[in-house]
C-alpha cells in the first residue's frame, strides 16, 4: 500500500477518540515483517508503516509491553498499544525495527533461543544492538517452540521435565546474554493448557497467546491476548475497531483452559450486570456467526459444526457505544490432532 492508498482509507475512518471514551491496551502480535515470506505470518512493510501512521493519527501512546500490560491489568492501561514480535525473525531487523528506531516506539522481541543466529534469524549480535537502544525488549519464546501443552499419553513426570528445560533454559540464556530476562513468555503457536498457565503463575511470569481482544483489568495474568497484526488480519479497515476497543468485562480466571472435550466446545461466559447476552456476537474459525443463547447474564456460545484443525477460536465482540466494541477470544486446543 501507498502512502496516498493509505491517505485514502484512513480518511474514510474517524481518527480520534469518541469523547470521554478510554480503550483498553492493545497489543499487536507480529512475526515476518516482509513480502517475500509465508503470507499467514507475515506483514507487509507498507501495511506496517500505514499501521503504525494510524497509531499515531489516533493519538494511542505505544508503550513497552511489560509496564502497560500492569497498568491494563491494574484498570490504567487506556488509550495504549504495545508492539510484539514473536520468533525474532531477520526481516524485523531489517525491516522493522528501523521504523521503530525513527518513530522512538518500544517494542518486544519474544525470542527462540535454539534458533538464534540460524538461517532466517535474527544473530546474537542484532539482538543485542537492538536491545542497547533502549528500544527493545528480549523476552522468553521457550527453547525449541515446541508444544508445550501436555500431551494425553505423557507423564507429568516427563512433561514437567520438558516445560523446565525449555522455559527456564532460555530464560537463563536471556539473563547471560542481556543481563536480565523480563518475568513474560510468549506461548509458542499460542497454545496453553491449565497446567501451563499454573507453570507461569509459578514463576510470576505475564504470558502472551495469540488469541485477539484487548487487555484490562479483568483479564488474566496466564493467558494475555494480543492482536494477529498478519496481512490478513492487520487491513486498516478493521484496524481502528482492534485499537480502540476494550477488554469485555469477563473474568479471566473463571473461562476453560480451552482443551477441547467436546468437539464443538461449549463456552459459557457470566456477563456482568447491565449487560445483555443477546448483544454477544460471536465468530468461530472458518464457521462464521455462531448462535449466542441465554440464561439470565450467561452466555452460552457453541458453534454448529466440529472443528477439524488443531486450533481455533471464538471470536466475541459487543457495542461499547460510540461505535467502539468489547471484544473477547477463546482459543480452543484440540490435541487429538498432529502438531504442525
Amino acid at each position: 500500500m501507498n502512502r496516498q492508498g493509505f491517505v485514502a482509507a484512513t480518511l474514510a475512518i474517524a481518527l480520534v477518540l469518541p469523547a470521554g471514551a478510554s480503550a483498553d491496551l492493545a497489543i499487536l502480535q507480529y512475526h515476518h515483517i516482509s513480502d517475500s515470506t509465508p503470507d499467514a505470518t507475515s506483514t507487509s512493510p507498507a501495511l506496517f508503516q500505514a499501521q503504525l501512521q494510524l497509531i499515531e493519527q489516533l493519538g494511542l501512546a505505544v508503550e513497552p509491553l511489560y509496564e502497560a500490560t500492569q497498568k491494563a491489568l491494574a484498570g490504567n492501561g487506556g488509550d495504549a498499544v504495545a508492539l510484539s514480535f514473536d520468533d525474532a525473525y531477520s526481516s524485523v531487523y531489517s525491516n522493522a525495527a528501523p521504523i521503530l528506531a525513527r518513530l522512538n516506539y518500544p517494542y518486544t522481541l519474544f525470542v527462540n533461543a535454539d534458533t538464534i543466529g540460524n538461517s532466517g534469524f535474527m544473530t546474537l549480535q542484532q539482538l543485542q544492538e537492538l536491545a542497547s537502544t533502549g528500544l527493545a525488549t528480549i523476552a522468553n519464546h521457550s527453547a525449541g517452540h515446541g508444544h508445550l501443552a501436555k500431551t494425553p499419553n505423557e507423564e507429568a513426570k516427563q512433561w514437567q521435565e520438558r516445560i523446565n528445560q525449555s522455559l527456564d533454559s532460555a530464560q537463563t540464556l536471556l539473563e547471560k546474554e542481556f543481563g536480565k530476562a523480563p518475568p513474560m513468555f510468549a506461548y509458542p503457536y499460542g497454545e496453553f493448557d491449565a497446567a501451563l498457565e499454573q507453570q507461569m503463575n509459578q514463576r510470576g511470569w505475564l504470558a502472551f497467546g495469540q488469541q485477539s481482544g484487548p487487555v484490562g483489568a479483568t483479564s488474566s495474568r496466564t493467558r494475555l491476548p494480543r492482536f494477529p497484526m498478519a496481512n490478513a488480519y492487520g487491513q486498516l479497515q478493521g484496524l481502528e475497531n482492534k485499537l480502540l476497543s476494550k477488554a469485555l468485562p469477563v473474568s479471566g480466571e473463571d473461562l476453560p483452559d480451552g482443551i477441547v472435550s467436546t468437539n464443538p466446545p461449549h463456552l459459557r461466559m457470566t456477563l456482568p450486570s447491565g449487560f445483555t447476552p443477546g448483544k454477544l456476537t460471536c465468530f468461530g474459525s472458518g464457521q462464521g456467526r455462531i448462535k449466542v443463547t441465554a440464561n439470565a447474564q450467561q452466555a452460552n456460545v457453541q458453534a454448529p459444526a466440529a472443528f477439524n484443525s488443531r486450533r481455533f477460536r471464538y471470536n466475541c465482540t459487543y457495542p461499547a457505544g460510540d461505535g467502539r466494541f468489547y471484544w473477547f477470544s477463546q482459543p480452543w486446543l484440540n490435541l487429538s490432532r498432529p502438531e504442525d
